[in-house]
């Protein structure tokens, strides 16, 4: 039954928000109608608003898919902040945990319920998704669900089959980067029953794109990051330029910190916070910074490398004013840098017997016999793997990539997941055995008393907290936590921040291993297609940098006019005008009166390089004629 809130109540109650931004209002109208939808929003768009104002109106139960779990965490945590029941399914739950969750979304006590795509197919979710009351399918990052988009996912593709057990269910797709062909395959990929597509424009008007050609990249960020006010991304390739840069950064008074993946949580969240706050000018970061930050006054965003495709390039430099302030996304390249990418390439594609190994040291690693790890977690640290085995990182990396592809492996992201804990006995039980374990009394009185539902849910504990309540040391409260968890009192899971590893089928034997390499080589020929498209927009110097972007979107605009191009073509244009005026100037003199040229010529500087060059242009074409004396005339 539909609430008889209208949208904008909702809006309003929940996100303390007047009015929606551009398109929200139709995208939701849209859902609300029962049709499936695909939003191609911006990044800083206002997505989440789209599926979750409409869901909110509707009795049942909303399933978000994304892959990208820091932000299922960062938007589980903000709704949860407005009072709405909301959980998130990804790598690194325990079963308990996935199958208490599960239930409960069963009997409708969440509003939202996040998955990572991998889980759709696993028996526990297909079983209780059955008999879920779902309102709405939403599918964010859904250009992961097309072989033509930059970041192909084939879990995705596991949606289309889901929507059999409810398809009456609407599902709404939201992106911020998807090509023609890439919207076309969403919507195909999805079974959608309407096209209904919403697309915001893809122009930025506030953000001038600029690209500058240098052989020193160094000196020249310095030198634009002093003429530029306010707060900034710089992205690099690789972890050690991030410090690398940083430092130079210092070392020249500019505020910045570094930032990437491999740092621990706290560390992570300190520097992040900071840059936030505007206690640090500059964040200098890989790829791993900026999905789901809303900081609205980031003034210039700068790439010092060339992205692998523009779809990746617009995503980061659109972090650039989302306040709507004037911003500037930067690109500095050197010559190195096409072969670089193009050795990229042939690296995201290591021959099919590199992956094999990599799949049998995966397993090796971990002990797992054939037969075994379906749907096991483990904490996978890639550079500690790679020096292990002696692989480069890249080969590693993109041979697990290609092992996801093929459904065998998935790499999931680094990010804190928080110490858990629940009761694993009855009240009664647990009386008892506070009776006979007087020692570990304490701290279960404490969990009950600090963490309310922990006797039927998983809860969040912070042993540090604990430890100053009971007014003991940390590595004590662990300790206890630890027995009890092997007493089978409670079920303990310890906070951790690792990459993770996840097994989504058994391990195969060697020969059982199936890739389709007439896929990958599609693949390969989709990176290579794209790569070309960032190299053109980068060597580019006659058209409108925000035409080329939106142009490959399928977006036709006119020419933005604040664009390193286009202030060039303005600056020229102006300057023509310039010297058409100074020449008619010049040529107004008589044809029979000798005039110095110092009479003529401006004592400014700037003015006088133009009469200079007017003068010279008249004297090649032998319009003027000038005598030793330095005079001219009309010939």
């Amino acid at each position: 039954m539909r609430s008889l809130q209208t949208p904008q109540d909702i809006l309003k109650q929940y996100w303390k928000y007047d009015a929606f931004r551009p398109l929200q209002a139709d995208i939701i109208q849209s859902v609300l109608d029962g049709n499936d939808t695909l939003a191609l929003l911006p990044t800083g768009g206002g997505k989440s608003i789209c599926f979750q104002v409409p869901a909110m109106m509707k009795d049942g139960i909303c399933i978000v898919i994304s892959p990208l779990i820091a932000l299922m965490k960062d938007q589980v945590h903000q709704l949860k902040q407005r009072e709405i029941k909301a959980a998130a399914i990804y790598s690194g739950l325990s079963y308990q945990e996935i199958d208490i969750i599960l239930n409960n979304a069963v009997f409708s006590y969440y509003k939202f319920l996040y998955v990572s795509p991998e889980r759709l197919k696993t028996d526990i979710f297909l079983e209780r998704f059955k008999d879920m009351p779902v309102n709405l399918i939403a599918v964010d990052e859904a250009h992961c669900i097309s072989q033509w988009g930059y970041d192909f996912r084939p879990p995705y593709l596991e949606i289309a089959n889901i929507r059999e057990y409810h398809n009456s269910v609407p599902v709404l797709a939201l992106t911020a980067s998807a090509t023609p062909i890439v919207q076309k395959d969403i919507q195909e990929k999805l079974h959608f029953n309407h096209n209904q597509v919403f697309k915001k424009s893809f122009l930025r008007e506030n953000i001038s794109f600029v690209v500058r050609h240098e052989t020193a990249k160094l000196p020249k960020l310095l030198e634009i990051i002093e003429q530029l006010k306010g707060s900034g991304i710089i992205y690099v390739r690789n972890r050690k330029q991030t410090q690398v840069i940083a430092d130079y950064l210092k070392k020249n008074k500019i505020s910045a910190d570094f930032y990437h993946a491999g740092l621990d949580t706290p560390t992570r969240d300190l520097k992040q916070n900071n840059w936030i706050a505007n206690k640090t000018k500059v964040i200098v970061c890989t790829n791993a910074f900026g999905m789901g930050i809303d900081k609205p006054d980031v003034r210039f965003v700068i790439h010092i490398d060339i992205p692998e495709n523009l779809e990746a390039y617009y995503q980061e430099a659109g972090r650039a004013g989302r306040d709507g302030k004037k911003s500037y996304a930067i690109l500095l390249y050197t010559d190195d840098d096409k072969e670089n990418l193009t050795k990229n390439i042939a690296q995201k594609f290591p021959p099919i017997e590199e992956v094999k190994q990599i799949y049998n040291a995966v397993f090796n690693h971990y002990n797992i016999a054939l037969g075994n790890g379906k749907f096991n977690t483990k904490e996978f640290d890639i550079y500690y793997f790679s020096k292990l085995f002696n692989k480069q990182v890249a080969v590693v990396y993109n041979s697990l990539k290609i092992l996801e592809q093929a459904n065998y492996m998935q790499l999931n992201e680094s990010v804190m997941i928080p110490a858990r804990l629940k009761f694993t006995v009855d009240k009664m039980s647990l009386y008892n055995y506070q009776i006979k374990n007087p020692k570990y009394n304490e701290i279960i009185k404490a969990l009950l008393r600090a963490y309310g539902g922990i006797l039927e849910f998983y809860t969040n504990i912070k042993e540090k907290d604990l430890a100053v309540f009971l007014k003991t040391d940390e590595s004590s409260i662990v300790q206890q936590l630890n027995y009890l968890n092997k007493q089978n009192i409670i079920h303990y899971l310890p906070q951790t921040d690792k990459p993770q590893i996840t097994f989504l089928e058994e391990r195969l034997p060697e020969q059982s291993l199936l890739f389709d390499t007439a896929y990958l080589q599609k693949r390969k020929d989709i990176a290579t297609e794209q790569l070309n498209a960032i190299i053109n927009y980068t060597e580019n110097t006659a058209i409108c940098r925000q035409k080329i972007i939106c142009t490959y979107f399928g977006d036709e605009i006119n020419d933005c006019g604040q664009c390193d191009v286009c202030l060039e073509k303005k600056y020229n244009a102006q300057k023509t005008e310039k010297l058409k005026e100074i020449k008619k100037n010049i040529l107004s003199i008589s044809t029979d009166v000798w005039i110095n040229i110092n009479d003529i010529i401006p004592k400014k500087h700037f003015e006088k390089h133009d009469y200079e060059l007017v003068i010279r242009e008249l004297l090649d074409e032998q319009i003027l004629i000038m005598n030793e004396k330095n005079e001219i005339k009309r010939k």
